[in-house]
């Protein structure tokens, strides 16, 4: 007789499961990396292939982000040294967001996460260019990676912001942060950032 062998589920964190999480944006599908992981740590295992970021995890791309949110423009009082960290302090701080997203939508977490990333993602963007000695403003098309990238900048960099020498933590003003995104709300910095990139792209064409 033939064994029968038993599939584990693989969870992140061995709490969160991936099925049923899709990517409802086309352009954002082949780049938002939802693929099976239980610990979001690979250690820049894909940093010398091409295209990296597309074969990291939506997660992991979010937690390495919050280690080194960066300063917000030109204001430098909020440097990489102040949110620079070890990975179990960043696993821990995704974990809390994760909960309180649960408990807030009733849903699976990371669904609301891309979700939120979906929403908030810029599509154009306005670009200098010179023609004859003069200087134009010129509304461009975002690329996939790019529209990612913003948002999960926007998306660290609003939460460290607001909670810079502020009486709130990181993880609650992340989690604000993505639930605005989450609602189409423009309390949060990312939302507000894809109005002003937008509007901006169309006085420029």
């Amino acid at each position: 007789m033939a064994k029968e062998t038993k599939t584990t589920e693989v969870k992140l964190f061995d709490r969160w499961s991936f099925d049923g999480v899709i990517v409802t944006d086309q352009g954002l599908q082949g780049y938002l990396n939802i693929e099976p992981i239980v610990v979001p740590r690979t250690n820049g295992y894909f940093h010398n292939t091409a295209f990296y970021k597309t074969k990291v995890n939506i997660v992991e791309r979010l937690m390495n982000r919050c280690q080194v949110a960066g300063h917000k423009g030109k204001k430098h009082k909020i440097s990489s040294g102040h949110n620079t960290g070890k990975s179990k302090s960043q696993a821990n701080i995704i974990i809390e967001v994760l909960e309180a997203l649960e408990r807030k939508t009733k849903e699976n977490p990371i669904q609301v996460l891309v979700t939120a990333i979906e929403n908030a993602a810029p599509r154009e963007e306005v670009i200098t260019i010179e023609r004859s000695g003069a200087r134009y403003a010129q509304a461009v098309d975002i690329g996939p990676q790019r529209r990612i990238d913003l948002v999960l900048r926007y998306i660290c960099q609003g939460a460290a912001h607001k909670a810079f020498d502020a009486q709130v933590s990181f993880v609650d003003c992340l989690v604000a942060e993505i639930m605005a995104a989450y609602n189409m709300e423009n309390s949060g910095m990312a939302m507000t950032r894809r109005s002003e990139i937008e509007k901006m792209a169309a006085a420029a064409k």
